[in-house]
């Protein structure tokens, strides 16, 4: 007697075969090199900062009548920075910080008054805590406002007074 084994027969033999080949390796998982970890620290340090920025402040046309104008600082600290804010007397010959000068040529000057308040009655000078304007810092911008006025009754010489005011923040 003689067996004859079908082609297809074949082929499940063969694919028995190799599953039970396969089944006898046991879970295959991949092999890996040896690995090793370490961590590392991520530091910096925040250092207390200011940065302020002026907008010009004109009176306009002046005429011998008082004049008010006003102007706006921006000034944006660091979270929690106390700061102080000073306004220098400019650079007018004979100025103060309680009577600044706007001068024409070098030879005529028109006095005028900057302020920390509305009414006008704070002069805003730089001596610390005495004519200057403190705060405490948020991470944003804060608006300040000066006041500015000339006084009634100057009749200088007719052109155009200019000063230039050195802001200053202690922090």
């Amino acid at each position: 007697m003689t067996f004859k084994i079908s082609p297809r027969k074949n082929t499940r033999i063969a694919t028995v075969f190799m599953l039970g080949t396969i089944a006898s390796l046991g879970p295959l998982t991949p092999i890996h090199a040896a690995t090793t970890t370490t961590t590392f620290q991520v530091t910096a340090t925040v250092q207390a900062s200011c940065v302020i920025q002026a907008a010009n402040l004109s009176f306009g046309n002046y005429s011998g009548s008082q004049t008010d104008a006003t102007s706006t600082l921006q000034v944006t600290c660091t979270n929690s920075t106390p700061y102080n804010i000073g306004l220098n007397a400019g650079t007018g010959s004979g100025a103060s910080v309680s009577n600044r000068k706007m001068t024409l040529n070098s030879t005529s000057t028109l006095p005028y008054f900057l302020y920390s308040d509305s009414a006008r009655t704070n002069n805003w000078g730089n001596t610390p805590n005495q004519d200057t304007v403190s705060g405490t810092g948020n991470g944003s911008a804060q608006s300040l406002t000066i006041y500015g006025r000339i006084q009634a009754g100057n009749y200088p010489n007719p052109g155009s007074y200019a000063d230039t005011i050195t802001v200053t923040v202690n922090f």
